[in-house]
């Protein structure tokens, strides 16, 4: 078989393999920060789409960074918008990422999150200040280790709209926050690790299509 005939076979080969592919489709769909266009109801935080960032001073060299995996939560939006709508959110404390496994264990551990004991870190808002269209300061009530205190995030709406995949109605929301985690009891290794925790959310939340 001459070479010539090798490829034209390859070619041939691959054409037919490639049409026989379902193409690619680019999915296009609109996202509104209109907060009245927000259909009521209840919404739940959709885990693949939702990040929890705590970053905190490593020795005054860096921001530290740590991430929890396993996050639940809902979302209840009510008419009226943001000023009205609730949320609660619970963390999966034993989810902590720090890409250490030795600190993720030391962590974990009695002297810090003790999550044995106090398996959930949980929020639950309490009020909400309009600072512009589609964001303002969001309080709740932060427990971790079975200590609440209260603590205020900057949130933005980022949008709704259908979800061009799921066809749900979807939410999305940007929030950035700090705390002390001296006031939930969280001492361990300061000063070399500081007080200060800086928190950095990103989420989704969707509300399934009507069947």
């Amino acid at each position: 078989m001459s070479i010539v005939f090798r490829r034209a076979v390859s070619a041939a080969a691959l054409a037919a393999a490639l049409t026989g592919c379902t193409p690619l489709q680019v999915v296009t769909h609109t996202v509104t920060q209109t907060e009245a266009r927000v259909p009521v109801g209840q919404y739940k935080l959709d885990p693949h789409h939702t990040s929890v960032i705590f970053n905190v001073d490593h020795l005054k060299y860096t921001r530290f960074t740590m991430r929890f995996d396993r996050v639940a939560g809902e979302i209840d939006w009510k008419e009226g918008g943001l000023d009205k709508s609730q949320v609660t959110v619970t963390i999966d404390a034993a989810s902590i990422d720090t890409n250490v496994p030795l600190l993720d264990k030391m962590v974990k551990g009695a002297d810090m999150l003790d999550v044995e004991r106090n398996p959930q870190i949980r929020f639950v808002t309490t009020r909400f200040e309009r600072t512009g269209d589609a964001r303002g300061k969001l309080t709740g009530d932060l427990t971790i280790r079975g200590v609440t205190q209260a603590v205020t995030l900057d949130v933005t709406f980022n949008g709704y709209g259908r979800d061009p995949l799921t066809k749900a109605d979807t939410l999305g929301f940007s929030a950035d926050g700090q705390f002390s985690r001296s006031k939930f009891g969280l001492t361990t290794w300061y000063p070399a690790v500081g007080d200060d925790i800086r928190v950095v959310i990103q989420a989704e939340a969707a509300r399934p299509p009507a069947s």
